[in-house]
């Protein structure tokens, strides 16, 4: 059994149906524990012993920060629909990322792909590979720096 599948899974279910009922919290219970021991050689993230200080770290720094940029991307994004004479050089890019766990990784590259304007396509090891509206960079430095940076500084510091 992945004591982190289950935990997730039950928190999802409880949240999901709600808790009225003691059978509902019973049957939630055991979904929840097959579902772990059915998925558990699928999932490798696991959450530690600090998993509720790095949610709250994670709520109250780093949500603020990606929902601005979030914004900003946007704005952006519906300037270059509304003006089409505003240039636009789509193109792919790789991006290297300095984080090492999976679960930062994996919030990396959900943060990106949440912004308008860049899409993760594929993450493999330290890589990422994004479509971008705009290719602002040639360097692997300037398109890290304009992408991934200031995303990557505060997950590090959540859950490295």
């Amino acid at each position: 059994m992945n004591f982190s599948v289950f935990i997730v899974t039950y928190f999802t279910w409880v949240l999901l149906t709600g808790y009225n009922d003691i059978s509902e919290l019973l049957v939630g219970f055991l979904v929840s524990l097959v579902i772990s021991v059915v998925f558990k050689r699928y999932y490798r993230i696991k959450f530690d012993g600090w998993f509720l200080v790095k949610i709250v770290k994670f709520l109250l720094i780093y949500l603020p920060i990606f929902i601005w940029e979030m914004i900003k991307a946007n704005f952006d994004v519906a300037a270059r629909v509304l003006n089409p004479k505003l240039p636009i050089n789509p193109g792919f890019v790789r991006v290297k990322t300095e984080l090492k766990k999976d679960t930062s990784r994996l919030f990396l590259a959900n943060s990106i792909t949440l912004t308008p304007g860049t899409l993760t396509l594929d993450v493999e090891e330290d890589t990422l590979y994004i479509h971008w509206i705009d290719v602002k960079a040639k360097s692997a430095d300037e398109r890290r720096r304009h992408i991934s940076e200031k995303f990557e500084k505060i997950l590090k510091g959540v859950f490295e």
